[in-house]
């Protein structure tokens, strides 16, 4: 890296708002731009929203673009990574975007993606819970639940695109829909989505007086910090909700830990952000009862440490060994 380009930026689009960071060459945050993401307001409006948001970072930073080594960035839905194609996004309603294209003409520096769960668990195994470990699991259970796994200092990917989609594993063929013909999977059971709509029906039966104050029955109001809320004060059932999802999803954790054998598992995302005691806790004793014993002699189990800025971070320290790799 030479010494006139000692800046990086990262950026992540999943959740609810994009965030770009600069970085300086320690990757220290300097400065930052959070924007809301809007769903389905097309790839040309959202592609000028997150220039917006990098140049605002870049702005308070007062960097440059020519003092840029690279943009990195985490993306939801499918990817071509090698090419840098953002082909869907459910949530944004983006397809087939050369975003790695557009953003290097924009900024004039390489440019690398990564979905955006393999870029917070990057981050983390990089900058946060997972420092050190040969083999991490990271596992984020929010509005979906995303999965990844960085194995001797790589991400675990397919041929073109990301692997690790814990959240599609079919758990009970009875179990509710996730999408047309994919009915039970994890994500359909246990996500954030999931237990708001569990909640909801609570309300709906008279069983959860705080909540019903808090949100009523309204899906869209009935978010992580919601639920935390209402359990602090009194409602038993949503407790039980949150920790029978817990269960679930622990046990799932449990077989991929017995396939992978890490020796960290990090848990982040809304859920784990606003009940971390309970969640990791629960998903904590399950897998010691169900996964193999010697594998969890050898676990920890962590909550994630760095919130919204893992992914950034993540993809940011990917691009600079992209770069630096090549150069």
């Amino acid at each position: 890296m030479s010494s006139n380009k000692p800046y990086w930026v990262g950026f992540d689009l999943g959740g609810t708002k994009m965030l770009a960071v600069v970085l300086d060459a320690k990757f220290r945050i300097i400065a930052s731009e959070r924007m809301k993401t809007k769903g389905n307001e097309g790839a040309e409006t959202g592609m000028k929203r997150l220039t917006k948001a990098i140049v605002g970072a870049l702005e308070k930073a007062g960097v440059a673009r020519e003092q840029l080594g690279g943009i990195g960035g985490g993306c939801p839905g499918p990817l071509d990574l090698d090419a840098g194609v953002i082909l869907h996004t459910p949530n944004l309603g983006w397809n087939n975007v050369p975003i790695k294209k557009i953003l290097e003409k924009t900024f004039g520096c390489p440019v690398v993606i990564a979905n955006d769960v393999d870029a917070g668990t990057y981050g983390e195994y990089r900058f946060g819970a997972a420092q050190g470990a040969r083999c991490v699991l990271g596992v984020f259970p929010g509005t979906g639940i995303g999965g990844a796994c960085i194995y001797e200092g790589n991400i675990l990917r397919g041929r073109k695109g990301s692997c690790m989609e814990i959240g599609h594993f079919p758990i009970d063929p009875l179990g509710p829909v996730a999408a047309p013909g994919k009915w039970g999977t994890l994500e359909s059971m246990t996500s954030r989505l999931a237990i708001s709509a569990q909640a909801a029906q609570a309300v709906y039966r008279g069983q959860a007086p705080a909540l019903r104050e808090l949100a009523g029955t309204k899906l869209e109001r009935i978010k992580s910090g919601v639920l935390a809320q209402a359990i602090r004060e009194g409602d038993t059932v949503i407790e039980d909700i949150v920790r029978h999802a817990a269960r679930v999803l622990g046990t799932t954790v449990a077989g991929v830990i017995n396939l992978l054998a890490p020796d960290v598992l990090v848990l982040g995302g809304g859920l784990v952000e606003a009940l971390p005691d309970l969640y990791v806790k629960e998903v904590r004793r399950v897998i010691r009862d169900k996964a193999m014993s010697a594998y969890v002699r050898e676990l920890n189990v962590a909550a994630a440490k760095l919130g919204d800025d893992a992914g950034a971070l993540g993809a940011a320290a990917l691009a600079s060994e992209h770069t630096i790799g090549k150069s």
